[in-house]
């Protein structure tokens, strides 16, 4: 039952980041503090992707980039830093449920761990009480040896009358 109610609450935590990202963005462009900084990010973003998409083209990356103009800039910054925010969250539940299902699998483990061991004590006791069977076994059969059937079991002869059964003694 936890489970997929856990798996449900994932899902539900992934969807609601998504509104809270766009919130994210629009705070972003009233802020002017925060603006001119994300402004910045968008900028060095920009002139990394075109470097790395002229050098995957071929082109000569030794040309000057041209900046995006602060709205673009604006708008492409609140983008990454939206998606850069639902991926947060869904990396963040990876990464709980990875650990729910380690510690889960670590109980596991403990328990497998303790049932070999039960397995092992059972089977070590049960050793020791074959080995005492045996040796009452040899004592058995070296005074059989020594004294006959008879008087192992101390029988007593009987005379066996019609109707009768012998009684041991």
């Amino acid at each position: 039952m936890a489970l997929p109610v856990l798996k449900l609450g994932t899902l539900a935590l992934k969807t609601l980041s998504k509104p809270i990202g766009s919130r994210l963005k629009q705070q972003a462009r009233l802020h002017p503090k925060f603006r001119n900084f994300i402004v910045s990010i968008a900028q060095e973003n920009h002139r990394l992707t075109t470097t790395v998409q002229r050098k995957l083209y071929g082109h000569a990356t030794d040309v000057e980039i041209r900046p995006l103009d602060e709205e673009k800039a604006v708008q492409a910054a609140v983008d990454l830093l939206g998606e850069v925010f639902v991926f947060s969250v869904a990396v963040a539940a990876l990464f709980f449920e990875y650990q729910r299902s380690s510690r889960s699998e670590a109980k596991k483990e403990e328990l497998r761990k303790q049932e070999l061991e039960q397995m092992r004590e059972r089977d070590e006791a049960l050793s020791r009480e074959m080995d005492i069977m045996k040796r009452k076994i040899q004592e058995l059969e070296q005074l059989a040896r020594g004294r006959g059937l008879a008087g192992v079991f101390n029988f007593r002869p009987t005379q066996v009358e019609e109707g009768k059964f012998p009684t041991p003694a």
